[in-house]
């Protein structure tokens, strides 16, 4: 098992209080930073609302043409491979930060893993939202001492011949787990392959396969 060593940056998240209702101080101090921007004019008051509504226009779906067009066109697969972030910005895909999108790729020999082990660091710009078990403690912690009992409880069994690779996200480095394209789907045009990979795919959890559908 490999796991990337990349120093990490994290928002430490909303911390819990007694009343659930009351605003954190991660909220309290986001909303007095916004209302001074737009007070400085340093941005616009529909600005934030634009780029929320951007993010929840993200869906897996992205990430799912990304993958199918490289199993089919071999020159895409190497650009992806070579610089992840590039290759997804031909599909017009934005991103709206610095951060790097690095594709892994899955082979007979490598299965790859992603996981953020301290906050759920993600590719939102190809991937939409994380699911919540991404960003649980359990899967966080296990997924890195004890990856293959983790994707067998997925329901993937990696044989031990194969090695299983866990590669840890940061704030300015995120992966994208190219899967391995499944057998039997020679005549499959682009679309069709699409439909069949799915968000955890993506992630690594399980393999592609013909009942693979979008997963919301």
């Amino acid at each position: 098992m490999i796991i990337s060593d990349h120093h990490h940056d994290h928002d430490p998240g909303h911390p819990k209080t007694g009343d659930e209702s009351m605003p954190g101080y991660y909220e309290i101090m986001e909303t007095a930073v916004r209302e001074l921007l737009v007070e400085k004019k340093l941005i616009g008051p529909g600005e934030i609302r634009r780029q929320i509504e951007v993010l929840d226009s993200r869906t897996p779906a992205l990430g799912a043409k990304v993958v199918a067009r490289a199993w089919v066109d071999p020159e895409f697969k190497a650009r992806l491979l070579a610089n992840g972030r590039a290759a997804c910005e031909e599909f017009g895909i934005s991103f709206y930060d610095d951060t790097q999108l690095i594709a892994l790729e899955n082979t007979d020999q490598v299965h790859n893993l992603i996981v953020c082990t301290l906050c759920s660091c993600y590719p939102r710009p190809v991937l939409g939202l994380p699911p919540d078990w991404y960003k649980a403690k359990p899967y966080r912690a296990r997924a890195v001492k004890e990856p293959r009992v983790v994707l067998a409880e997925f329901g993937t069994d990696i044989p031990e011949n194969v090695e299983i690779r866990v590669s840890d996200s940061t704030a300015m480095v995120r992966y994208l787990v190219l899967p391995q394209r499944p057998a039997g789907t020679d005549n499959f045009t682009e679309e069709q392959l699409a439909a069949l990979v799915t968000r955890d795919a993506m992630i690594g959890v399980i393999k592609v396969n013909l009942d693979n559908r979008h997963t919301p």
